[in-house]
């Protein structure tokens, strides 16, 4: 009986020291969870990383390669050059040259194989950063505001504006 008793207690101390170190919260500096399915060549930026770059924004642009939905939901840097990751490549001309390149995504998958993109075709690629991991840091993101549903006839709904233009005559 002993002996059928020995894989048993073997395969329970594993799955318990399994299931301990997935309980276990990452050190301070330590990447986080999502930086563990990061692939890209690129650098996955951290939150230091990140504002150590922003501290001279004359040197870096940061592209965002989300949907405009993804930026609105869940929230997105200041300022940044919005171009989805499906149109990156047909959009290099706009894309400064004489900067360090950020890349954005969620949690950095994309931004990690659009910085991949922009550096073989030449671009100073600071690296990738996900605004979620960004906000798990304790980083701040604001919420981009979806433009005004347009009007039947494609102009935009002029009520918002109207409403804007009487608040500022207060």
């Amino acid at each position: 009986m002993k002996l059928h008793m020995q894989p048993l207690l073997i395969a329970l101390l594993v799955a318990a020291a399994t299931l301990a170190q997935a309980q276990t919260p990452p050190q301070a500096g330590a990447p986080a969870a999502s930086a563990a399915a990061y692939k890209a060549k690129s650098p996955l930026l951290s939150r230091a990383d990140y504002d150590r770059l922003l501290a001279h924004p004359e040197q870096v642009v940061v592209i965002d390669v989300r949907r405009p939905d993804e930026q609105a939901s869940i929230g997105a840097f200041p300022v940044f050059l919005s171009i989805q990751a499906r149109d990156l490549e047909k959009n290099l001309d706009f894309i400064p040259r004489d900067r360090a390149v950020i890349t954005v995504s969620n949690h950095a998958g994309r931004a990690g194989a659009a910085a991949d993109l922009l550096a073989a075709r030449g671009f100073k690629v600071a690296g990738a950063i996900g605004v979620q991991g960004y906000e798990a840091e304790g980083g701040t993101l604001v919420h981009v505001l979806p433009p005004p549903p347009r009007q039947a006839g494609g102009a935009p709904n002029a009520a918002p504006a109207a409403a804007a233009t009487a608040a500022a005559k207060l």
